[in-house]
């Protein structure tokens, strides 16, 4: 139940899949953010007489002046057997992309070419960031050695399914859940979490930034950041030299070679950083564990600055081990 002052809000499930995409293009400026453009586009891709798919949409999530990414969108509800249906699924987009990635681009191509909005949003990104036009950012997205990812919108995620997408695939999954609630008045609103919001800049802030701490680019993200209790710290972080259970995005996945931990009140501080040496599923609950590859090393402490931009981290959060190396308080990690 989501419940105010005027009125309660009960769960109201999504009978079918075209439910769910009403929603996602009603909500996708919060749900994608400004750096990205969803593609509402369905259209075949792969090999005629070899494995051919239609995927729901499409996403290019320009939120690293580096690296542009494309995501392939799955919609799905739970009650349609996910985990059978949409791992195979996703494998089969993967063929589908992989033996005709020159569909993709024409796909992409002509969506833009009809959406002046969009257009100009990728040529804005392109002139700004060193790509030499559309056509060369596309194919930067498209034909590189890591260009496929895959976004599966779903009403309801099970940590069964979610350990398989994000762990047993060989190829990066994000996951949305996506909820709608209603009033007995009519009155309708959806729970949902913003694509990657916790690699945001201002996903934890108190108050606005005022332009002193650039954003960080995901691209150069390369160490997540744990809060830990004192004994946890003792016990797991030091006496074990490893650290879980804990989630992490399954596209941030191959860039983490730092853990670090705060350790929330009375310290208050990131005080410690180890190197990763691997990290595995933690059992079947969609989260992992890091093992270091030597005992953590002390480093100068990293206060919360009361009052601050941001928060004390409640969750994993990501940074650079530089900017880690360099910053003197919480505000300039993240």
């Amino acid at each position: 139940m989501l419940w105010t002052p005027q009125h309660q809000f009960h769960p109201d499930p999504f009978e079918k899949e075209a439910e769910l995409e009403v929603v996602i293009r009603e909500v996708k400026a919060t749900l994608f953010g400004e750096n990205r453009i969803y593609v509402d586009v369905k259209k075949l891709i792969g090999e005629r007489g070899k494995t051919q798919n239609i995927p729901d949409g499409y996403l290019l999530d320009f939120s690293s002046p580096k690296r542009p990414v494309l995501y392939l969108v799955e919609v799905e509800l739970a009650k349609h057997d996910p985990l059978r249906h949409i791992a195979q699924q996703l494998l089969n987009f993967f063929l589908s992309f992989k033996s005709t990635p020159q569909r993709m681009k024409q796909i992409l191509t002509e969506h833009l070419l009809k959406n002046p909005e969009a257009m100009r949003q990728c040529e804005d990104y392109a002139l700004k960031n060193g790509f030499r036009n559309l056509d060369y950012l596309l194919e930067q997205m498209i034909y590189s050695e890591q260009a496929f990812n895959c976004l599966v919108i779903i009403d309801e995620l099970e940590d069964e399914l979610e350990s398989i997408l994000h762990s047993s695939l060989g190829f990066p999954v994000e996951t949305l859940t996506v909820q709608r609630y209603q009033s007995e008045q009519g009155g309708v609103v959806y729970q949902f979490e913003p694509f990657l919001y916790d690699l945001s800049s201002q996903s934890a802030t108190t108050v606005p930034d005022k332009g002193n701490t650039p954003a960080i680019d995901p691209a150069e993200i390369d160490t997540v950041v744990v809060p830990a209790r004192e004994d946890g710290f003792q016990e797991t972080f030091l006496g074990e030299n490893r650290w879980y259970a804990i989630r992490i995005h399954s596209s941030m996945l191959p860039k983490i070679r730092y853990i670090a931990t705060y350790r929330v009140a009375p310290v208050s501080a990131i005080t410690h950083v180890a190197e990763v040496s691997k990290i595995e599923p933690w059992k079947d609950t969609g989260k992992y564990v890091l093992d270091f590859k030597e005992s953590a090393k002390a480093m100068t402490p990293i206060p919360l600055v009361p009052g601050g931009r941001i928060m004390a981290p409640q969750a994993p959060r990501y940074t650079s081990f530089a900017r880690l190396q360099k910053a003197k308080s919480l505000d300039e990690v993240f």
